[in-house]
């Protein structure tokens, strides 16, 4: 069996770039789940005529990351390391390595629970494949993050039905606060020592060790209208505390 599948092929929605989102069935990423099958289903949006690396480069990443402050073609904060997990996809994919989901092979995800866009904005593709894709083929549960609410180039226009599935990303608490005004469910980055507000949690694999599998709060409207907060991370979060420090604490004080 290999190992992951072409959910989609079709031109971005941010920017018309042609684009493809593929399922990695196997993961070993600790936060989301156990090693392997055990893991949650990753799906990855990748431009299919540049590599990953090249497109941060050049800037052509907007077509799978649009407005995100944490481009690291902007010099944002990206945890996402281009050239491992996104640049192996991209050269496979280029390689016909991976087969296209079909009703022969849909079944391999029956059960299974998703994450929208390891890499990559989910809104960037049409939320009706998200949508069949996790009726389809039976998906338990999922979690997702979009940047692109107030997206507004290329004559885009925000798809409000992803938020059924998608947390709407917010970057400091005015702008969470408005979101949240509006009626979506947020997940806030924030510098390590700023307060959290009123109606958030912190992200329960980092308060109690809960891996995302077994947690699933991130799943945009819900049930549950609590939102999520996290301490930035990775190897750029510098980025981000330099530029917003002051803004996550002052906003609260």
């Amino acid at each position: 069996m290999k190992k992951n599948l072409i959910l989609w092929e079709g031109n971005s929605l941010l920017d018309n770039a042609p684009i493809a989102v593929i399922a990695l069935l196997s993961s070993n990423n600790r936060k989301t789940g156990d090693n392997g099958t055990k893991n949650m289903v990753q799906t990855v949006i990748i431009r299919t005529d540049v590599d990953p690396v090249t497109a941060s480069k050049n800037k052509q990443d907007e077509s799978i990351c649009g407005s995100c402050i944490h481009r690291q073609s902007l010099g944002g904060a990206c945890y996402v390391n281009l050239g491992q997990m996104p640049l192996s996809v991209y050269r496979a994919y280029k390689r016909g390595s991976y087969e296209y989901l079909s009703d022969m092979n849909k079944h391999w995800l029956y059960g299974r629970a998703l994450r929208l866009g390891a890499y990559g904005d989910p809104a960037a593709i049409p939320v009706e494949i998200w949508s069949n894709v996790i009726n389809d083929c039976k998906i338990s549960h999922y979690t997702g993050y979009t940047h692109q609410l107030n997206y507004k180039k290329n004559g885009f226009k925000f798809d409000q039905k992803l938020t059924n599935f998608c947390m709407i990303s917010a970057d400091t608490p005015k702008q969470a606060k408005k979101i949240r005004d509006l009626g979506y469910r947020t997940f806030r980055v924030k510098t390590e020592n700023s307060p959290i507000m009123a109606n958030e949690i912190e992200c329960l694999s980092d308060t109690k060790n809960i891996k995302c599998i077994d947690c699933g709060l991130c799943d945009g409207i819900g049930k549950n209208k609590t939102s999520i907060v996290i301490d930035i991370h990775g190897s750029r979060k510098k980025s981000y505390i330099n530029k917003y420090e002051k803004v996550n604490i002052s906003a609260l004080a």
